[in-house]
């Protein structure tokens, strides 16, 4: 993805993981603050349940707030897809967008799994502009392709990437 204001952006990786693992990784806490960008992840997994991001001490540390990004579950299929709103709390400009839409669906098919993040940012063009990340993943470029490739990484070897 390099169109940072498409209103609809589609990341996608492939990972030699089972979908559980991923699912797990995608919505259980205790994963969730291992890779990407850290923090706990919180949902209620069942349709309008509610999503909460809280902050890292990194991130606290930067001054973002206790809970960096909120939502509410929209579609709950464990392990092949989840749909949520997605609205980050990092800024007042930032909390005066509208949510936008995330989806992740996995596809899991001769021993790996496909990832995909469809992320509908319509209306809500700092966000459109955040989500995409500033370059390389390998180099700590930011947004889902960094987001993805370190899950990838923490699933396959145990480990995060460098940062």
């Amino acid at each position: 993805m390099t169109d940072k204001t498409a209103t609809v952006q589609v990341y996608r990786i492939v990972i030699k993981a089972p979908a559980q693992a991923i699912w797990d990784a995608i919505t259980r806490p205790e994963w969730t603050e291992r890779y990407g960008y850290g923090g706990r992840c919180n949902y209620e997994l069942k349709s309008g349940g509610k999503y909460h991001h809280k902050a890292s001490a990194e991130m606290k540390s930067v001054g973002l707030p206790d809970e960096v990004i909120v939502g509410k579950v929209l579609e709950c299929d464990p392990p092949r897809k989840l749909v949520q709103t997605w609205h980050p709390q990092f800024t007042p400009e930032m909390i005066a967008e509208p949510p936008s839409r995330l989806t992740y669906e996995i596809m899991e098919g001769q021993g790996v799994c496909t990832v995909t993040i469809t992320h509908d940012v319509t209306g809500a063009p700092m966000v459109a502009g955040m989500v995409p990340g500033g370059g390389d993943p390998a180099k700590g470029g930011g947004g889902w392709p960094w987001v993805l490739s370190d899950l990838k990484s923490l699933l396959e070897t145990g480990e995060r990437m460098p940062t």
